[in-house]
């Protein structure tokens, strides 16, 4: 299962969402020498995200509450 993505603030990539956070990256563009530089945004504690999928098993949830039926 792979990690949820979502664009890093600093350098706008699409970045896997680990633990609430960004995971470490290296900053867009060409590196510069052999030095290695993580990006700002590396480690950086993601927004909260709404809900991507309303329930498991694919029906939705009607929004008013109440009794479901059961077949």
């Amino acid at each position: 299962m792979s990690a949820p993505r979502r664009l890093c603030p600093e350098c706008r990539r699409e970045i896997a969402v680990v633990a609430g956070r960004f995971a470490r990256h290296d900053p867009a563009g060409a590196r510069s020498g052999a030095e290695l530089v993580s990006c700002p945004g590396s480690r950086r504690q993601a927004p909260v995200a709404p809900a991507l999928q309303p329930s498991l098993d694919g029906s939705r949830v009607p929004d008013f509450p109440g009794q479901l039926p059961l077949f």
